[in-house]
């Protein structure tokens, strides 16, 4: 419990900062420009006199590089760029070049590989072996059930368990995790949110039971549920009471965990969601401040919790960019901790960060170069000044990393540390003309984001409001829009173009009434080398690791059951009681009896259902922004021939093409979803977006009383073979099974070594078993269909060897049933209509949902 004195200056210091936030002075006084620099986009004389003779008389000002951010980026700076500015030494305020004196000098980054998948059985032993091989941290993936409080035998769930992460039911499942992982020695990072409350509990009983103190444990758990209202929504309760949980799991760590880290404040996922450098910085800091205040509000000082605040960055890849984020988070940081809560341990004001490479720019097409863009991005952090780093696998836009590819990612670390000679100078970028212009130049935009949240009252507020949310969804219809429109060449079908009638105009995009971006366009389309130039004729087959989904949720349930057969009930309804009371009176503190609960043997579900009762969960308004999409994309033909398409459609069925954009399960992560509501919404689609977390029978209710042509099922979490399926299903049940599936998303390609899919390994398939195909096929096997290849197969043997034909297609059926039907066949099968994969292009995909809508009419009427 609190002491009188803490709690007098707790009170204390909230009036302080109520009265800095409140205050019009205040927050005027946040925009602290570095020292102006004379003209910041004139190009030096002498150069640019140079530079016009080599470019043949064109403007050398035409080599400006507009950034997404609005920012301008020269082709050469000189010290003119950076005059006055102050030096900056790292390990001294405002920590710009890095929280310590030495850096990595003495000590280099952790090495620290998010991961989690399947049974914890698995998962522990995956840890373990890289532990072995060089790993220095353990940053812990769980799946969507245990995110969003659910126990692994929750109906809504059942899609879900142990695909995208770790299943985690009780500490029985903690205890295999970290078994044989010394808890004392090993620094855990996790990943919770929506369930923080009961998962970190159990983290805690974990390490007791291991002879482990809660004092001797280190680690992060990422805590931010004010992201998760704005992007990647894995919340359970509403606001208000998410934040007293923060409040709660800060005083507690305060009281019993001092080198536990209590939050880690995740700009990443707002960065995958869309954000670009500067919306990424600004509303990670914002969220900080929020973070702050609610520490003082449970009655601690800066000082007591500011110290193990960390954070966590997306690296990307505009390399310059990535480096001077982190640089001018450091320094905004510092500088605002100090101005609006005046602490006295200069540990309050470090930033220090944890640092994962971009999943959003993994491609599906031509894999390998992955590897290329995490080295890129993973060099970015380290230059940047992280102090641990997570690099991607080069296969996690197909699917879930397998061990080849997970070892590949962390090697690419090692590398870095021990061969490049990277690490032996700290901040190398210091004194830099370009980078540290480009630090000052993300330090005051940033400033600017940061005002318009505190001039609203703060992120609380803001997020209450949409503001971060439709900023971050606009930047994401954009970026999408630049990709769209690179294909170089373009790719269109031949019969859009021949039959477009006159232009439909364009419709007028909304402006979000917020602070503006630039005004002036980005520089160009965006290139990704594989997807939309330089692309492959034929895509070469990666390894994918396949989760059995049901296996796992079955041994799951017989956990569970045997944990609830085997406790006391007594005991266990008793430590829910006093969850329940403390959330409705505010009386103790949840960690602290959630921890109880554990040692009971309460489940993560349990435990959620005992606040779920007081708190109730939080429903989120769908939202999308207009306009954003089109106006970035321009004038252009196949965009003109998008609209036409739709017009046509209009004029024979006397309405728009109707999509609903659909995400089930517990997947919340919609950036696709909203990007393509917003594309299809842009080209004259009439667009619905269903609420987050439905099951399939609520999916196809709101298709049906919307009347919609089609339902687009975006997913990400590899649930897509149990819940698409069951969508159908409903569907028939209402009886509108003309209501068209289509798929898009994270799904596992075909794979071309696959008999049910090559003609060439059919050809071999037979040889093997003996049969002679007197006279193959004359177009190449390798281009031929499978469908098409048997049929004309079949009718070669049946001519030739006619009395080899049953046997022939007994052989053939038994065989290839035992081999497992890819995602995309299984889909297919099931009834879906089309998948879009990533890489997917938002104009001609419109034109092609119109085509399937079309067909699907077609037959309907000549049915009837």
């Amino acid at each position: 419990m609190l002491t009188a004195q803490r709690a007098c200056a707790a009170m204390a210091a909230r009036r302080l900062v109520r009265a800095s936030v409140s205050s019009a002075h205040t927050r005027t006084s946040l925009i602290h420009t570095s020292r102006p620099r004379q003209d910041q986009d004139e190009l030096h004389a002498e150069w640019a006199s140079l530079a016009k003779k080599q470019l043949k008389g064109k403007n050398p000002e035409d080599l400006i590089w507009r950034t997404p951010e609005g920012l301008n980026i020269k082709p050469v700076y000189t010290k003119a760029d950076s005059t006055d500015r102050p030096d900056e030494l790292p390990g001294v305020f405002p920590y710009t070049r890095g929280p310590y004196p030495t850096m990595y000098t003495s000590r280099p980054w952790t090495i620290r590989q998010y991961a989690g998948f399947s049974t914890v059985e698995e998962s522990n032993k995956f840890y373990r072996d890289n532990i072995k091989a060089g790993q220095q941290g353990l940053s812990v993936a769980f799946d969507l059930p245990t995110h969003r409080g659910y126990d692994s035998d929750n109906p809504r769930v059942h899609g879900d368990v142990g695909m995208a992460g770790v299943a985690i039911d009780t500490v029985e499942d903690m205890k295999i995790l970290f078994d044989g992982i010394p808890l004392e020695k090993m620094s855990v990072s996790m990943t919770m949110n929506g369930a923080v409350i009961p998962v970190l509990a159990m983290f805690i009983v974990t390490g007791e039971e291991q002879g482990v103190s809660k004092a001797k444990l280190t680690g992060t758990i990422q805590n931010d549920i004010l992201k998760e209202f704005m992007v990647r929504n894995t919340y359970i309760f509403p606001p208000e009471p998410s934040m007293h949980a923060i409040a709660d799991i800060f005083a507690y760590t305060t009281e019993n965990m001092p080198k536990f880290n209590s939050i880690s404040i995740s700009g990443y996922h707002l960065q995958e969601a869309g954000a670009d450098a500067i919306l990424e910085v600004a509303y990670t800091i914002a969220n900080g401040l929020e973070y702050c205040r609610t520490g003082l509000k449970a009655g601690l000082t800066i000082d007591e919790f500011a110290p193990r605040l960390s954070f966590f960055w997306g690296i990307g890849m505009n390399f310059y960019m990535e480096i001077a984020k982190l640089r001018a988070g450091r320094k905004l940081w510092a500088t605002l901790i100090k101005e609006n809560f005046q602490p006295k341990n200069t540990k309050s004001l470090l930033l220090r960060t944890h640092c994962q490479t971009s999943g959003w720019s993994l491609t599906e097409q031509d894999p390998y170069n992955n590897v290329v863009r995490t080295v890129i991005e993973a060099m970015a952090a380290v230059f940047g000044g992280t102090q641990s780093l997570h690099t991607n696998s080069f296969d996690e836009a197909l699917g879930l990393p397998t061990v080849k590819s997970a070892r590949i990612a962390r090697n690419t670390q090692i590398i870095i540390q021990e061969e490049s000679g990277i690490p032996k100078v700290a901040d190398p970028w210091g004194g830099s003309h370009m980078m540290e212009s480009l630090t000052d130049d993300v330090y005051n935009t940033a400033l600017k984001f940061i005002q318009e949240i505190e001039e609203v009252g703060g992120m609380a507020k803001a997020v209450a409001e949409g503001i971060p949310k439709l900023r971050i969804e606009e930047c994401a219809a954009r970026r999408q829009a630049r990709i769209d429109s690179a294909f170089n060449p373009p790719v269109f079908k031949e019969s859009i173009l021949t039959a477009c009638p006159p232009q439909v105009p364009v419709p007028v995009p909304v402006t979000l009434a917020m602070t503006p971006r630039a005004a002036s366009k980005v520089s160009g389309s965006e290139v990704i080398v594989g997807v939309n130039k330089y692309r492959l004729a034929k895509e070469e087959t990666v390894e994918v690791l396949a989760i059995d989904n049901t296996a796992v949720r079955h041994k799951q349930i017989d956990k569970l059951k045997k944990v609830r057969e085997t406790r006391d009930p007594e005991v266990a309804n008793k430590c829910l009681a006093a969850i329940e009371e403390c959330s409705r009176t505010g009386e103790g503190n949840l960690l602290g009896l959630a921890v109880e609960a554990a040692r009971a043997r309460c489940s993560v579900g349990e435990i959620t259902d005992a606040m779920k009762k007081v708190f109730g969960e939080h429903k989120a308004s769908t939202r999308m922004v207009s306009g954003a999409y089109l106006s970035e994309y321009g004038a252009h033909e196949e965009i003109t021939a998008a609209h036409n398409r739709v017009a046509e459609f209009k004029k024979h069925e006397g309405r728009n093409p109707r999509l609903l954009v659909a995400k089930m399960g517990q997947d919340g992560h919609d950036r696709g979803a909203k990007v393509i509501a917003t594309g299809f919404a842009d080209l004259g689609f009439d667009v619905d977006i269903g609420p987050l977390f439905q099951t399939p029978l609520e999916v196809a209710q709101q298709a049906v009383d919307a009347d919609v042509h089609c339902v687009g099922v975006s997913t990400l979490a590899a649930g897509h073979k149990t819940l698409v399926p069951e969508l159908l299903k409903e569907l028939r049940k209402l009886n509108r099974p003309d209501i068209l599936v289509i798929c898009g998303g994270v799904i596992p390609p075909q794979h071309d070594n696959d008999p049910k899919h090559t003609a060439r390994a059919t050809k071999e398939w037979l040889r093997k078993k003996h049969f002679k195909v007197l006279e193959w096929p004359s177009q190449s096997p390798d281009l031929n269909p499978i469908e098409n290849l048997w049929r004309e197969l079949k009718v070669r043997v049946a001519q030739r060897q006619p009395q080899n034909i049953t046997a022939l297609e007994e052989i053939c059926m038994e065989e290839w049933a035992k081999i497992p039907a890819t995602d995309y066949e299984f889909l297919y099968q099931s009834g879906v209509s089309a998948i879009f994969g990533p890489g997917t292009r938002i104009p001609q995909a419109s034109v092609d949902v119109i085509d399937n809508i079309e067909k699907s009419l077609g037959k309907i009427r000549q049915a009837m």
